[in-house]
């Protein structure tokens, strides 16, 4: 008897160890799991949202001397202190894939990259509203869904690239109401600018089943057109489970 009692317990503490174990494969790339997409795959499906999606995070930080006087009242003490804000962009360049983003000279995000600030721009995939049922609570879970950060700096568009990449009627294709406020209009000074990408990170969603981790520049640029058009997330249709993973 005290032998089976004792076998009990031990049953007992081995699953009490692998529930309390279990969130850390959820939270990080266990080296066991083979369905993990590999980095590639992970970029496409990176680029994949960035064809996507239109709204993103622009996140800047404050400088550390005050900007000229200006109609804002900004706070004392705020250097260095990260500020993120929604805004608009569009994939609209056809070799780098820098995103295009309409700055605006009056927004602080503009005013932060001027005085030298690095810029991240965050997205998240959404599902369709449409979507078909899920497995499972996590189906679904923003925790599980992918998202990333494009890491670089903001710089102006030439005219001629402008011109050449078309870019007034790719980004009001996406954004119509921007043509109130786009260069030459009477509201706002604008002006074409990118987020000249230097950096990827990469969430794919839980660890035990997406890569999470940093996406070298090679691997996001060399996603091809058809690569971005043939992929499908969760939830989009022609969906399949695991069809990026090895």
């Amino acid at each position: 008897m005290p032998s089976f009692a004792a076998a009990l317990i031990l049953n007992s503490l081995a699953a009490s160890i692998a529930i309390a174990q279990s969130p850390q494969h959820i939270l990080s790339n266990h080296p066991l799991v083979q369905s993990i997409p590999t980095v590639h795959e992970s970029a496409i499906q990176a680029r994949r949202i960035l064809h996507l999606s239109s709204v993103a995070t622009l996140s800047t930080v404050f400088p550390s001397r005050q900007p000229p006087a200006t109609f804002e009242d900004r706070p004392d003490h705020l250097a260095g202190v990260p500020i993120g804000l929604i805004d608009y962009y569009a994939s609209c360049e056809p070799t780098t894939y820098d995103p295009t983003i309409l700055a605006i000279s009056i927004a602080t995000s503009f005013k932060n990259s001027r005085a030298g600030s690095n810029v991240t721009l965050s997205l998240r995939y959404h599902p369709p509203s449409d979507h078909p049922p899920g497995d499972d609570i996590y189906t679904y879970s923003p925790a599980n869904l992918p998202r990333f950060s494009l890491v670089g700096h903001i710089e102006p568009v030439a005219s001629s690239e402008v011109q050449e990449y078309g870019t007034d009627r790719c980004f009001l294709n996406r954004h119509p109401d921007a043509v109130a406020w786009k260069p030459g209009n009477a509201i706002h000074e604008s002006s074409w600018a990118r987020l000249a990408v230097e950096q990827v990170y990469w969430i794919g969603g839980f660890g035990d089943r997406a890569y999470i981790g940093w996406i070298p520049i090679g691997e996001w640029r060399g996603v091809t057109q058809e690569e971005i058009e043939n992929a499908r997330l969760v939830g989009e249709h022609g969906y399949e489970r695991n069809q990026l993973a090895r």
